[in-house]
């Protein structure tokens, strides 16, 4: 009976302490707060289509993001140039900076709202988006997320 006694008395101490010892590590706020999001897209402009992707990019890449920042969603977006690529590498890199992540709810509204502005549909806008296939090969992107620092 003792030794239960001893048993049930250790834990309520060793218990105690970890509660003690979180309580000050949770009352702590944290040192950043999530900001906004980044997606890059990596681009490998085939030979000889520079020229015409970058027009495609001064256009209609253009005129979306620009709808997309008066909408809100957008905050920036770039167009960056890998120098010196190597094997492998893009040639451009893509960068839109999100406010924050969008539900499919909103996704679906900010898209109507896109198609209506650029006077295309979705199914349009992926014919588009093949065609330019003979002008870059898309290698990938990541998604991001800053951590602004307190």
């Amino acid at each position: 009976m003792k030794m239960i006694t001893r048993l049930a008395a250790g834990a309520a101490l060793a218990m105690a302490m970890t509660m003690g010892a979180a309580a000050p590590a949770m009352a702590q706020e944290s040192s950043y707060k999530p900001g906004s999001v980044f997606e890059l897209s990596y681009i490998e402009v085939l030979p000889g289509q520079f020229e015409n992707y970058m027009d495609y990019l001064s256009d209609r890449w253009k005129k979306s993001n620009e709808f997309l920042k008066k909408e809100g969603v957008v905050l920036s977006y770039r167009v960056l140039a890998i120098n010196n690529a190597r094997d492998g590498e893009p040639t451009l890199v893509l960068l839109i900076e999100y406010k924050d992540y969008t539900t499919n709810a909103q996704k679906d509204a900010i898209g109507k709202k896109l198609n209506e502005y650029m006077t295309q549909t979705d199914r349009s806008s992926e014919t588009a988006s093949a065609a330019r296939g003979k002008m870059r090969e898309q290698k990938g992107s990541i998604e991001l997320q800053e951590l602004v620092l307190k």
